[in-house]
């Protein structure tokens, strides 16, 4: 659609790296619905040594975030720690894989994202917030890294998508009734199990992501399909995300953390298992078995992602 080999084989690599991890609602599914500038000037509007705004040109968030990321990284590399605040972005996959980049630099990587009101504050019904993902990635010296991604609602909406798709029943937990019109539910559910905190949660990294850049924030974030129509008054541009690398050696010698990472997940992973469980899980774990699959046996697509993906390719000259 006219973006250059570059930005291309980078949109390409994040989406099929949330199919490889299992993440199915973020990868190839969500090719034909993205609403984006082909070419973007994506550039550093405002920094300090440690610190930037980037403003992504209205580009794929897939193209943005590695980019926004990358800044993060070179400024952790220089000063110890780096923070990128984006905005005037779009949808951006996985926020795993970008935390996950700054493993291989010996430091720990977060990366976040506000998204399209489709989640209800807790005591309301009324759509206010995204499911405004959190990752965080932490290496480890001969253990796989502990990575946790994670959406602050009790379910993605791309699992919805799939559940749709599939003409399969939501489970109980996920959204409201219908005097709450569907709304998705932050983390925990409800009050009595703790869907404030979600609620906080899913805040926090709406402000990170978009007050602080200039990004559009809660009702007013762009929806995601470029069919839906974009909201009025709103108060800033496009999507926002947020990303943060640490130097581990601005804290201690790296290799003799990585060390007491390997401690902290061999001992998580001997503790005692609840009954009905053989083992305890490390964050990351459910996604790294499922990538070592998936790489030997293929990427699973379901027939309504697979008519998608022939759809585009008419309408763009590419067949399949």
């Amino acid at each position: 659609m006219g973006c250059s080999g570059e930005h291309a084989t980078t949109a390409t690599r994040v989406l099929l790296s949330a199919d490889a991890r299992g993440i199915d609602s973020h990868g190839i599914a969500r090719l034909s619905g993205y609403r984006v500038n082909a070419t973007p000037a994506i550039k550093i509007v405002h920094e300090t040594p440690s610190t930037a705004v980037v403003d992504g040109d209205a580009g794929l968030g897939l193209v943005v975030a590695p980019y926004a990321m990358q800044v993060a990284i070179d400024k952790a590399g220089n000063v110890g720690t780096g923070w990128v605040s984006v905005r005037n972005s779009n949808h951006f996959g996985i926020a795993g894989y970008h935390a996950m980049m700054a493993l291989q630099h010996d430091m720990i990587g977060m990366a976040m994202t506000n998204a399209s009101a489709l989640v209800a504050p807790t005591f309301s019904i009324e759509k206010m917030l995204g499911t405004n993902p959190i990752a965080v990635a932490v290496p480890a010296k001969e253990q796989p890294a502990f990575v946790a991604d994670m959406a602050t609602t009790t379910a993605a909406n791309g699992k919805l998508e799939i559940l749709q798709r599939k003409q399969a029943d939501t489970p109980l937990g996920w959204v409201q009734d219908k005097e709450g019109n569907g709304a998705l539910l932050p983390l925990g559910s409800d009050r009595e199990h703790g869907s404030h905190k979600g609620y906080a949660l899913g805040s926090i990294v709406d402000i990170f992501s978009a007050v602080l850049s200039g990004a559009s924030y809660g009702p007013w974030v762009p929806p995601f399909p470029a069919y839906v129509p974009m909201p009025e008054n709103m108060p800033g541009q496009g999507l926002g995300h947020f990303f943060g690398a640490m130097r581990i050696d601005a804290f201690r010698p790296a290799d003799e953390f990585k060390q007491h990472m390997d401690n902290w997940i061999r001992r998580f992973r001997e503790a005692a298992p609840a009954p009905g469980h053989e083992k305890v899980l490390i964050p990351g774990d459910p996604e790294r078995e499922t990538e070592a699959i998936r790489m030997k046996e293929g990427i699973p697509l379901i027939d309504a992602v697979v008519t998608d993906i022939i759809a585009v390719g008419e309408k763009l000259g590419v067949k399949l």
